[in-house]
């Protein structure tokens, strides 16, 4: 049994002694080098662009614009986003591509013998812009006097909503009614690994792009839709991906790199091209967690029974959709917490704004939604003087309950199992342990009168895999090798898309095989990350590959047992894993089924403040999460450990300055992630197995999910130690002192 146990990871020897090959480390000896133009426009016409000067600039082979593009528009979800910015296209576009409405919108790519040669030159492209009228915020946006996208008549351009009960009669019945509106931020995924990519065409004539991304056959048909050619003549590998947290589930260099490799073959040139963003090219162009503003109303009896729940979310969704429309729908249901309200009232928009675009990042609305959902529910905590853990518990979802969407919830509901566990390891009626003081300014001793203790808890859940019926499968192929007299396979091949974006995915598929199998580990040869040798994966997102490729391997690996059975040597086994399907939402009551799994998860959090500087050190973090069925304890706690430094971040430091569409600190040196010894001092990871009864080996999902309560565990944490609820992060030390003044005067 390999399932359960700590294999070393397929790829850990050769990251530690510098051997990994990331997409920035792959240029060919004769590779020409590529450098992306931004327009610089947040909103903007463009008149006129000569690129006479670049031409002539030494060392420049080419310049690639609209007009080699035969399909100038992409998006993941909407067609809404030309490739490039320009006044020469092909007119097959369902957006006008002669208006900028992001200043990271594509003007051209600059291709050169050097880098150097190709950024000088890059500077004298002369153009000339109109300067259009801006709606930068979800303020300005909303009146319509601006319209980001002149096609249709409003900048709201999605919007959800649910009608459960009567939520009306359900405030009218409510002894405590706690009303409040939250302002959550953006954050930039500043993975290690900037965006990089090389293209050229292959010897089957195939445009092939060498990139790191998070779905491989959706980067190919972005290609091919945007070339105008069958997916077939598209080739998309991955190398090593230094990171990506959903921030590279869009499109960055792959179609302009594609169109690319065509335009120079076109012109005979049989070179490869390659291009590697610089830190502050990354910051300003791809996109960020949405930014949103949230009213919400959560009413409840004396004894604690919640009787309803009303919320008015408004989502910025920056100049492109990207995937707005889906991940308004996370946090259109997150809004309302894990818990069995009988009356509902939520109306969710999504809204276009001359900004940077907002889209997938590690809980896609979760972490949004639960602030709100969390934070609502500490505030009726104290308003009762109730147990915080007690009042979720009393409230929580079961398999009984109908859910938010009036249609029930997959089986194995943890909701209670979360909190129960971390009511054990964390009692609220506990008194915080003695810790040493600290003191901000390393030079200066703690001053112990200004410090102060709290702890504070939030519990949720969260989808796993594709929702709203949004199609969702997974393919994997295995072969058995062996002789003909073998009575059992002696090496196993396994064929997988899924992308290895750090969490260890690649080591725990191969786990899967050799478990599924019954061989050793190390018996298994693993093909990874290449639409030419794999199945379509899905993406490495929504916590869903653990889930959905072990059930692709569980599949292909019973299918090359009756190959096997049948003298077949090699034994071939394929399979194309399809979940429980899902249902976009009635759009007059929000009732459907959304999801087929969830993970769920509870955190405690104590932290110490300094109330002279404002300055907050997390001491101690308590995570809860019922994963089913655990694959790889180390790969596990990684994940934990990792998500909770990614929210620490998120909720403490990370501030993302955005002024009329342009972010104004493009560099990790103004954007401040936390670095070693920021992170909480002590994680304690407490992991639950209650096996989930579709999931493989009965796992769940976990990646996103330390993530998601993260920040409303630590404002309950901050209110315990001061008094002071704030509605917004990050919790910066200027913040946190402004509240603190405020609620003192």
């Amino acid at each position: 049994m390999t399932v359960g146990t700590n294999p070393e990871r397929l790829d850990a020897v050769d990251k530690v002694i510098g051997l990994a090959s990331y997409p920035a480390d792959h240029v060919p000896d004769n590779a020409l080098h590529a450098v992306v133009v931004f327009t610089n426009q947040p909103h903007a016409r463009l008149v006129s662009m000569d690129l006479t000067n670049v031409l002539a600039s030494p060392g420049v082979v080419t310049v690639v614009t609209a007009a080699d593009v035969p399909v100038n528009e992409y998006g993941l979800t909407l067609f809404d986003q030309p490739v490039f910015i320009g006044l020469d296209d092909t007119g097959c576009s369902s957006v006008p591509c002669d208006v900028s409405r992001w200043e990271a919108d594509h003007l051209a790519v600059v291709v050169a013998e050097s880098v150097l040669e190709a950024r000088r030159a890059s500077a004298l492209i002369a153009t000339e812009w109109e300067p259009l009228p801006l709606a930068c915020d979800i303020a300005a946006a909303r009146t319509d006097e601006v319209l980001v996208h002149p096609g249709s008549t409003t900048n709201t351009y999605h919007a959800l909503r649910i009608r459960k009960g009567d939520s009306a009669h359900g405030m009218a019945e409510a002894d405590v009614v706690i009303e409040s509106t939250y302002e959550l931020p953006h954050q930039e995924h500043a993975y290690l690994q900037v965006e990089a990519a090389t293209s050229w065409i292959d010897e089957k004539n195939r445009v092939t792009v060498e990139t790191g991304g998070q779905w491989v056959h959706e980067d190919r048909e972005q290609i091919a839709h945007a070339l105008d050619i069958d997916e077939e003549q598209v080739r998309v590998r991955y190398a090593s991906i230094g990171g990506a947290f959903g921030g590279k589930e869009d499109m960055s260099l792959q179609i302009v790199m594609a169109v690319t490799a065509r335009k120079l073959n076109a012109l005979g040139i049989d070179r490869p091209a390659h291009c590697v963003w610089s830190r502050e090219e990354s910051i300003v162009g791809h996109h960020k967690r949405h930014r949103a503003t949230v009213t919400a109303r959560l009413g409840a009896t004396s004894g604690g029974i919640i009787t309803a729940v009303e919320a008015d979310v408004w989502l910025d969704a920056g100049a492109y959709n990207y995937t707005s429309n889906k991940v308004l729908g996370n946090l259109h249901l997150s809004v309302a917490g894990a818990y069995d309200i009988p009356n509902a009232h939520i109306d969710s928009r999504a809204v276009y704004t001359h900004s940077v675009p907002g889209g997938a990042f590690r809980g896609f609305g979760g972490p949004q939604g639960a602030f709100v959902a969390e934070s609502q529910m500490n505030k009726l905590a104290e308003k009762l003087g109730m147990d915080p853990l007690e009042l979720r518990r009393q409230n929580a979802l079961t398999d009984l309950s109908d859910g938010i969407t009036q249609s029930g919830l997959p089986e194995g509901v943890g909701v209670t199992r979360v909190i129960d566990a971390c009511a054990e390891r964390v009692p609220p009626s506990k008194d915080l342990p003695e810790r040493a003081g600290f003191s901000p300014i390393a030079s200066l001793p703690p001053e112990p009168s200004e410090l102060r203790q709290g702890r504070g808890y939030a519990a949720g859940m969260k989808n796993v895999g594709f929702s709203f019926g949004f199609p969702e499968a997974c393919e994997a192929d295995v072969v058995f090798h062996g002789d003909q007299d073998d009575e059992r396979p002696v090496r196993v091949e396994l064929f997988h898309s899924a992308a290895e974006v750090g969490q260890g995915v690649h080591t725990a598929l191969t786990q899967m095989v050799a478990d599924a199998v019954g061989i050793d580990f190390e018996c298994v040869d693993s093909s990874f990350s290449d639409t030419s040798t794999g199945g379509d994966s899905g993406s490495a997102s929504a916590s869903r590959l653990t889930f959905m490729a072990g059930n692709s391997i569980l599949g292909a690996v019973e299918e090359a047992e009756k190959a096997w059975a049948d003298d077949a040597r090699p034994a071939v086994g394929h399979f194309r894993y399809k979940p429980p399907a899902t249902e976009a939402l009635d759009p007059e009551t929000g009732a459907g089924q959304p999801n087929f799994c969830y993970g769920y998860m509870a955190q405690a959090i104590e932290l110490t403040v300094d109330i002279g500087t404002g300055h907050i050190r997390v001491d101690r973090v308590v995570s809860v999460h019922d994963v089913g069925k655990v694959i790889h304890p180390q790969l596990l706690r990684g994940q934990i450990e990792g998500a909770i430094a990614q929210a620490h971040g998120y909720t403490l430091s990370e501030q993302l300055v955005v002024e009329n569409g342009r972010i104004r600190n493009p560099r990790l040196s103004q954007y401040l992630i936390p670095g070693i010894g920021d992170v909480p001092g002590q994680v304690d990871c407490v992991i639950l197995e209650s096996a989930d009864p579709l999931g493989p080996w009965g796992a769940r999902g976990v990646a996103e999910m330390p993530y998601i309560t993260y920040a409303p565990a630590v404002t309950a944490a901050l209110h315990d130690a001061t008094g002071v609820w704030i509605n917004t992060f990050p919790l910066t030390p200027s913040v946190v002192l402004e509240h603190l003044a405020a609620a003192s005067r």
